[in-house]
């Protein structure tokens, strides 16, 4: 018999339904009709979803079918004993609690019950009192336990993200990053991002800025490309017990490095840095989250492309950047799950994108340093190894400058002298003095001579020709003049397509013409510049340009650069263009000189591209 109801209080049958979770339910297995009514009444009527089953075949159909919470068990059934059943629902259920009901007062059997996992036991008759307070403890403690488990592993998951933190922070804080370190602590990050233990987003996508700032550019990407792959890749994690630290060991050889479908995906996206409605260029700018739901952003539509490649609607967009400029944005989504994006999803992504942003700029800052000291090296190796060359172009600046000054100050007085010792020499009869002035005419001579030598002092060598690469002759050049642009603040820039043109050419000759051309371009620019330098090919020549950001050269003058002796310099000479010419020349090619539209000029030097003597 079942004693009489007793009347418990509102609030303590509020608490009670709220120890379930939505769609959760009460299961009454008893053989007896009356029972079951009871109890079922009783608890539905504080709110309670209620099942009831006769049998243990009744209850395992139930236990399929339905999310059950509590389980009111009679031992005697008739198609079961049901401490045997006890046993396989433990097993099985580990999150259903269990009251056993019976009709004996046996304590062994109710000991037994509780040491082979139930939660209570009550004998019949049972008071409704007694039926309630076991009910609400029972329900209490399961989610006592269900609460405790789910902050446990909200604890583990919250320390596996720590430690992954703090390696990253390790590794950044104690080198800097080479660009293929960089591609794996990138990839660990999205790693971090997309794994059961770090994030749990289905999908990861990081875009960078190019070098000049100038594109946003999709680099790389982490999860299933598409919903029917999902499973494969979770599952394989899964199988093969991957944990986040296991992860980031094997980053490149998992199955998450084998995504190379997404990969594409997020590749095939460019956006100029000029789309400032582009809503991954505002993330950009305005260095803030952007949250799209629905593809909307705020009654915005979101672009139609970025749509057709994500093929989803609502994500999560993460810029990265550094305190001087931005440098790209993580997307991140729930492609296969669904699942809303929470603030504290957002947070937590805002804290993977600064490690990434960190690992960015301490990239870009290693690279950096790498160039200058590559390009110290190569200063200190040219300069080293040319420095007879620079020597020989000194003294071809030094001698063309004092042939200028001896033309100018001495050629005319000399000429002049000469011709009046010769004039006097005809018209003056006096043997002794006849032979004074020509003497006099004979060293005006001399003299003359001698300036005219002045004029040829380059030479008249054969050039020694063999097969040469051509690029390695324009970057030692350049590298030749490292310190003078770095003093004068001038930047240079190669433009120097593959593969590199073989010519048939004379080494030293050609760098003479590359260095005098240079030096010009760098004495134009006494502020600063640009000094560019491009190659190129058409049907039978190498064409090499080198255009520089100076002064210029007035247009009218242009046709006299390359006579001898001829300058718009308040010091120096023409014979630097006249070598140049000369050398062209020898090597059957063609020069010009003519000004930029930059306001400077552009020196053009066409080589034959196959030439065999």
């Amino acid at each position: 018999m079942v004693g009489p109801p007793v009347i418990t209080q509102d609030n303590e049958s509020t608490a009670s339904r709220n120890y379930l979770d939505p769609g959760e339910s009460i299961v009454i297995v008893d053989d007896s009709k009356e029972i079951i009514l009871i109890f079922e009444n009783l608890l539905s009527g504080e709110g309670f979803t209620v099942h009831t089953a006769a049998t243990a075949a009744e209850l395992y159909v139930i236990l399929q079918r339905e999310p059950v919470a509590l389980l009111l068990l009679d031992i005697g059934l008739p198609d079961c004993d049901g401490t045997e059943i006890l046993d396989d629902i433990v097993r099985r259920y580990p999150d259903l609690s269990l009251i056993m009901l019976t009709g004996t007062t046996d304590l062994k059997v109710a000991l037994s019950c509780l040491r082979r996992g139930a939660d209570d036991y009550l004998a019949k008759p049972v008071t409704l009192e007694e039926f309630s307070l076991s009910i609400r403890r029972t329900l209490q403690k399961r989610r006592l336990l269900i609460d405790n488990r789910r902050y446990q592993k909200q604890l583990e998951l919250t320390n596996y993200r720590t430690q992954f933190l703090h390696q990253l922070n390790l590794k950044m804080n104690s080198a800097y990053l080479s660009s293929i370190e960089l591609d794996s602590v990138l990839q660990s990050i999205l790693v971090g991002i997309t794994a059961e233990e770090g994030l749990k987003f289905n999908r990861a996508f990081l875009l960078l800025f190019n070098h000049d700032n100038t594109e946003l550019q999709g680099k790389m990407a982490i999860g299933p490309p598409c919903k029917a792959e999902a499973g494969r890749v979770w599952d394989e994690i899964k199988r093969n017990n991957l944990h986040l630290t296991d992860i980031l060991n094997i980053v490149k050889t998992s199955c998450l490095d084998k995504d190379t479908e997404l990969n594409t995906i997020i590749q095939s996206l460019n956006i100029p840095a000029s789309e400032d409605e582009h809503v991954l260029i505002k993330a950009c700018s305005s260095r803030i989250s952007i949250h799209v739901q629905d593809g909307q952003l705020k009654e915005e539509q979101v672009s139609a492309q970025l749509l057709e490649i994500l093929q989803e609607t609502n994500f999560i967009i993460t810029p990265l950047f550094s305190p001087k400029k931005s440098l790209g944005v993580i997307i991140a989504d729930n492609f296969v799950t669904g699942h809303p994006i929470s603030k504290d999803d957002i947070n937590s992504l805002e804290i993977f994108a600064n490690q990434a942003s960190l690992a960015i700029e301490h990239s870009h800052l290693y690279m950096d340093m790498q160039n200058k000291i590559t390009e110290l090296e190569d200063v200190t190796h040219e300069l080293e190894k040319n420095k007879d060359l620079l020597i020989d172009a000194e003294r071809y600046s030094a001698l063309g400058h004092m042939s200028a000054q001896l033309v100018h100050a001495i050629r005319n007085p000399i000429t002049s002298i000469g011709g009046m010792a010769r004039l006097l020499s005809r018209k003056n009869e006096n043997e002794k003095n006849k032979k004074f002035l020509d003497m006099m005419t004979m060293e005006a001579a001399k003299i003359e001579a001698t300036l005219n030598d002045l004029f040829n002092f380059v030479g008249d060598e054969n050039p020694e020709k063999c097969i040469q690469p051509l690029y390695p002759l324009i970057r030692k050049s350049v590298m030749l003049f490292y310190g003078a642009m770095k003093k004068q603040s001038i930047f240079y820039q190669l433009n120097l397509p593959e593969p590199d043109p073989e010519l048939f050419i004379d080494q030293k000759l050609i760098r003479q013409m590359l260095l005098h051309l240079i030096r010009n371009g760098i004495e134009a620019m006494t502020a600063g510049g640009i000094l560019t330098i491009d190659c190129s090919k058409d049907d039978s020549h190498i064409i090499i340009t080198i255009e520089d950001t100076g002064n210029g050269i007035p247009a009218v003058n242009l046709d006299r650069v390359t006579d001898p002796f001829y300058t718009t310099k308040t010091y120096g000479t023409g014979m630097g263009l006249t070598l140049v010419k000369k050398i062209v020349d020898e090597h059957q090619g063609f020069f010009s000189l003519k000004q930029s539209e930059s306001g400077g000029m552009t020196a053009t030097i066409g080589l034959p591209a196959d030439i065999r003597e």
